[in-house]
């Protein structure tokens, strides 16, 4: 495979996407999703790929409060510091146990979790980056974008609800960078926003480069849709989002 350059774990990358959320197309995708997601007293939630945990945060004030933990899993370490500091900021205000940061590369599945434990899972622009790699064939395959699918429909409860968003094939990057650069007068502080915004063009043109690869994942939607039928999932459905470069998708685990 030669060597393969990964900025997911690292400090500088994660940090970068921090403040993703303050960019026009994060901030239409994160209402979308905060659109199809209902979480009630008592549930437990999942938060795939979370970041700085801005869906966790969408769980935790939709439903006041009354969710029994949301479970944030990043690949970056240094997301536990967002973590912390978003536990500060929400109302009520969280106990440790109730938003928690675990840092883990859900490439490799969870097999020391049990299933059915988790009333709904969450996940932002982040499945489509599962990872394999097969030393036998010498190339990039896709089961680990088939694993993870599995194991979320594991972990779920039955009649629990799965909400992602993937990006569409051959995303657009400087759309997004474009569409984020209209709205910079309009910031208190234009220089940062700028900055943060070259930063997610310049990881996007990484992305893009590896998805050509074949490591990275931005499939059609009818390939989508047939994995998660395969995965087991049932009551797919779909809009766009992101500036149009990205699917949103909603669908549950049987009841029986």
């Amino acid at each position: 495979m030669g060597a393969t350059v990964n900025y997911w774990p690292d400090t500088k990358c994660a940090k970068a996407f921090w403040n993703q959320h303050e960019l026009p197309p994060y901030q239409e995708l994160l209402r979308d999703t905060a659109d199809w997601l209902e979480p009630t007293r008592g549930q437990r939630w999942l938060d795939l790929g979370c970041g700085s945990g801005q869906l966790s945060r969408v769980i935790w004030e939709k439903s006041q409060g009354l969710v029994e933990s949301v479970l944030g899993v990043d690949v970056a370490p240094v997301n536990e510091e967002a973590y912390a500091k978003l536990r500060t900021r929400l109302q009520p205000k969280p106990m440790a146990m109730c938003l928690r940061f675990l840092a883990r590369d859900f490439s490799q599945g969870f097999p020391d979790w049990s299933g059915d434990q988790f009333d709904g899972i969450v996940s932002g622009l982040s499945l489509q980056y599962a990872e394999s790699y097969s030393e036998e064939m010498g190339t990039w395959t896709q089961t680990a974008y088939d694993r993870i699918l599995a194991e979320t429909n594991r972990l779920l409860k039955p009649g629990g609800v799965f909400v992602f968003s993937v990006n569409v094939p051959d995303p657009a990057w400087g759309r997004v960078a474009w569409v984020s650069f209209l709205a910079v007068f309009s910031k208190s502080r234009p220089f940062s926003y700028l900055k943060n915004a070259w930063r997610m063009w310049t990881y996007g043109n990484w992305l893009t480069r590896e998805s050509q690869r074949g490591r990275f994942h931005y499939l059609p939607i009818e390939k989508i849709v047939g994995k998660l039928h395969a995965a087991g999932f049932v009551d797919v459905e779909h809009r766009t989002s992101f500036a149009g470069q990205a699917y949103l998708i909603r669908c549950r685990k049987p009841t029986a």
